[in-house]
């Protein structure tokens, strides 16, 4: 499913280049630029010099486990739009992501059946959760 509109510009931060390679494809299927960064201090000043639409970040981007990068990103870029992935399937650590200021969460076991679907969600202005067994929960 591609989006309904069209981006200019889409931020992809993840430390696994192999993940970052499936998924910058998946994602320039659909969209104009896919700017891939490898850490925290790339994916902020990324978002500040390019303004892009969406930013799709891993949940495990920065070292220390914490949201910091998350409040840090949203601050310095207030309109973006934050797809966080995960591996973590906990209600916890959705609730936690949803709450630091991210706009979708989705399950890197879902990518593929739910990330263009959570673009869709974002760009709708929605705060949304994706996850293999509910497509969409508000």
């Amino acid at each position: 499913m591609a989006p309904k509109t069209s981006l200019s510009c889409v931020l992809l931060a993840d430390r696994h280049h192999g993940l970052t390679e499936g998924v910058r494809g998946l994602l320039a299927t659909a969209f104009g630029t896919v700017v891939m960064v490898a850490d925290e201090a790339s994916l902020l000043e990324g978002a500040g010099r390019l303004q892009p639409d969406v930013a799709v970040v891993d949940l495990s981007l920065a070292r220390d486990s914490g949201l910091g990068w998350l409040t840090a990103l949203k601050k310095r870029c207030p309109e973006l739009k934050v797809i966080v992935l995960s591996v973590h399937d906990e209600q916890s650590v959705r609730k936690a992501v949803l709450e630091a200021g991210a706009d979708a969460f989705v399950l890197k076991r879902a990518i593929a059946t739910d990330l263009l679907a959570a673009v869709d969600a974002v760009r709708g202005c929605r705060s949304a959760e994706f996850s293999a067994n509910d497509k969409l929960a508000t």
